[in-house]
């Protein structure tokens, strides 16, 4: 039993004490009250627990009792003062206010008496026109009082009154709805809009690639023929016969003619769709479009793993694809096809759990990346070494680097940083497949050296090739915005479409400011600047201190590199190292934006703000346009189209016989012509016989190696030795002649 002091009434906790309804009219029958406990005899205090509940979501009311009435803080309605009566819920003092609204006493919580404290909250008067109205609910809150209520009628009586206005429960979305709620976030994620970007800016960027793409090439058609052909006859024989994959229907009868050039393996899957010269050229275009967009999704990728923000990823992306030295090899898509060394490079990045910008956090690895890293390299390396061996001894110097880094912290901290087995078997695995197909495709290359000694290059070969210094500040024709501007320039370059490397004057801009402002740490900025120093070093071959230092070792001591004899293709590596600086000073810069947008009223940039975040990446995109001509295919003559193989063109040369490759995908017969990296000798003696065909010895000479019909192309012969025999007769040599549209065929 616990005693009230007199002013300080303490009500007394029970268990079971349940709500009691408030009067709110005067003349009501007055509730049977709950039961009190015992005080003191000078001096009762009044007990609330008849007013509290077991739960206090259950009362409904506040209570008040002929003794005393629960003020607000707790006091007896005896101890109030006259500011606290307006505020006591009694029937008695609601019938002599008389107020025009009330006295009913309104939301009135109360927590639970048995842990503590009975204490009233908020006791407010109601309106006493509805008395009336609540008065079964006096009788109901009665009778659980009484000890009426069943147990399982817990609802509160309030709630019932309320529930009308209650919010209808949300429907059970159908399949239907939830299949159209995930295509939702699938079409805004960030990787979709950024795939969906990339191939929009693609066919922006090389239009208008796309406006005849059955007709036209981009840049020339000669290296665009051949590769054309590689990926056509690469679809067409892993289908047909893919044990004669490297023996192609060119440089009949040469073994291993496939890898007299970079092959585009990889992209054999596009060469199985179509036929004919037309769906050889189509297919080329798209290829050459998607290779610029996976480049943009490439680089953008490396930047957002390590650690740039959207639109700094973007401004990498572009700035890597679209770089102005880019344009001058539109005609080699197989330089071209590099958005595979940074996708690769983000995935393996994402799969170890590491970026520049956080460092190594263990808890973001995931193996399925790592193995996906390492496909996509192999993959890369497949479209041809004059990109993918660089990026190979990368790859191979970054593992040796990780290697004996860890090393070096597990000695300075005597354990080992978490790495786990299951990552360790990813890059164990996905090496040796990277390993495995560079050495398969390395393998066809090495019996061409074998067969063809004198195709491997010279010292003085990639001296002819090497930039100097001013190449870096150089643009080439195909540039819109410096193209005409650099004339004289270019015109000082021994070979311009191999030394003007200008990577963009807006990208050294943003990457100089990388080095002063940036989200990269300033070692990781300083490793940059000396990654972009060293590779322009290389870049440069011969013309950097003779290569002594740089290109010359490699050459002589790094397996297959003596295949690479044009350096300045390197300066890829450049790029994507400035790209990366620039990177890291848009996203400072766009950091910074928001800083100062947080600090406005409304928190949102204004205009000029959101334009300057806009701005490194527009003018990296305007330095990227390019003049790149686009001139139509020679068309298929009608001679070829029904010739038996094996056969000749003539005239043959280099740049004929691309197109002779090309036009060789309608069927794919054996011919003697074909066009590479290098010219084979029994070739350049066919060249030279032929000179004087029809004529027997000429006729000799090919019948020994089975050529079967010989086609001489009207249009080629003015200038040439035939331009005199062409209509010669042939009856006594034992062949015959026929014209076929601008042909002559002669059947040997």
């Amino acid at each position: 039993m616990t005693t009230g002091q007199p002013g300080n009434p303490r009500p007394t906790p029970t268990d079971d004490a349940p709500s009691r309804p408030a009067s709110t009219r005067a003349g009501d029958p007055p509730a049977p009250p709950a039961p009190a406990t015992a005080t003191s005899s000078t001096d009762a205090t009044a007990n609330t627990d008849a007013a509290s509940a077991p739960h206090a979501d259950d009362a409904p009311s506040g209570t008040a009792g002929a003794e005393g009435a629960i003020a607000p803080n707790g006091r007896t309605a005896r101890d109030a003062t006259k500011n606290d009566i307006a505020k006591v819920g009694g029937r008695k003092s609601a019938a002599k206010r008389g107020s025009t609204k009330g006295a009913a006493v309104k939301d009135a919580a109360v927590k639970d008496a048995a842990v503590k404290d009975a204490a009233v909250k908020d006791v407010a008067v109601k309106d006493a026109d509805e008395a009336e109205g609540t008065k079964a609910d006096d009788a109901d809150g009665r009778r659980k009082a009484d000890g009426d209520a069943k147990p399982g009628d817990a609802k509160p009586v309030e709630a019932e009154r309320w529930e009308a206005f209650a919010s209808a429960p949300e429907p059970r979305p159908s399949r239907l709805s939830r299949a159209a709620r995930a295509v939702g976030r699938f079409l805004v994620h960030e990787w979709t809009l950024a795939t969906l970007g990339a191939l929009a800016l693609a066919v922006l960027m090389t239009w208008p690639t796309l406006r005849y793409p059955r007709y036209t090439l981009p840049q020339d058609t000669w290296d665009p023929s051949l590769q054309a052909w590689q990926m056509a006859w690469s679809g067409h024989i892993l289908l047909a016969d893919p044990a004669r994959l490297w023996q192609s229907n060119t440089f009949f009868p040469e073994l291993w003619s496939f890898a007299f050039s970079d092959t585009l393996l990889g992209y054999a899957p596009a060469g199985m769709l179509g036929s004919g010269p037309e769906d050889a050229v189509l297919r080329y275009n798209i290829m050459f479009v998607l290779a610029h967009a996976l480049a943009t999704l490439g680089a953008y990728a490396l930047a957002r793993q390590l650690g740039a923000g959207r639109i700094g990823a973007a401004v990498a992306g572009v700035g890597y694809t679209y770089a102005p030295w880019l344009l001058a090899q539109a005609g080699h898509l197989h330089v071209l096809s590099n958005g595979g060394i940074p996708l690769a490079l983000a995935m393996l990045a994402r799969g170890h759990g590491w970026s520049l910008r956080h460092g190594y956090r263990p808890e973001r690895r995931h193996d399925g990346w790592v193995y996906a890293g390492w496909l996509v390299a192999a993959w890369q390396v497949s479209l041809g070494f004059g990109i993918g061996l660089p990026f190979a001894y990368f790859l191979a110097g970054a593992v040796l680097v990780v290697a004996v880094l860890f090393g070096v912290r597990r000695l300075k901290s005597g354990r080992a940083l978490p790495f786990g087995r299951r990552l360790l078997v990813a890059d164990v695995v996905g090496g040796a497949l990277f390993a495995g197909v560079g050495l398969l495709m390395a393998f066809p290359y090495f019996k061409v050296t074998e067969l063809h000694p004198y195709a491997e290059r010279t010292i003085r070969d990639i001296s002819i090739f090497s930039p100097p210094a001013s190449g870096f500040v150089t643009a080439p024709a195909e540039s819109r915005i410096w193209g005409g501007l650099h004339e004289g320039a270019r015109a000082a370059l021994p070979w311009h479409p191999e030394m003007t490397l200008l990577p963009g004057f807006v990208l050294y801009a943003l990457a100089a400011g990388g080095l002063f402002f940036s989200v990269w740490r300033l070692r990781h900025r300083l490793l940059l600047l000396v990654g972009v120093l060293v590779t322009m070093a290389f870049a440069m071959g011969t013309r950097f201190f003779d290569g002594t230092f740089t290109y010359v070792p490699l050459f002589e001591h790094a397996p297959g590199w003596n295949a690479l004899r044009t350096p300045g293709r390197l300066m890829l590596w450049t790029t994507l190292l400035l790209a990366l600086l620039a990177a890291g000073a848009v996203t400072a810069l766009t950091d910074r934006v928001r800083e100062l947008a947080a600090q406005r009223i409304p928190s949102w940039p204004g205009p000029w703000l959101r334009m300057a975040t806009l701005l490194p990446l527009l003018l990296v995109t305007l330095e990227g346009l390019n003049a790149t001509p686009h001139p139509v295919v020679p068309a298929q003559p009608a001679a070829m189209r029904a010739a038996e193989g094996p056969l000749l063109v003539l005239p043959s040369n280099q740049s004929i016989d691309q197109h002779v490759m090309l036009w060789s995908t309608d069927g794919f017969p054996d011919v003697v012509n074909g066009g590479s990296g290098f010219t084979p000798r029994q070739l350049d003696d066919v060249r030279r016989v032929s000179q004087s065909f029809p004529d027997q010895t000429s006729i000799d000479y090919l019948r020994t190696f089975g050529v079967r019909t010989v086609v001489l192309l009207r249009s080629q012969v003015p200038g040439t030795p035939w331009e005199i025999t062409i209509d010669a007769p042939v009856e006594s040599l034992g062949i015959t002649r026929q014209d076929v549209g601008d042909a002559v065929v002669y059947r040997l």
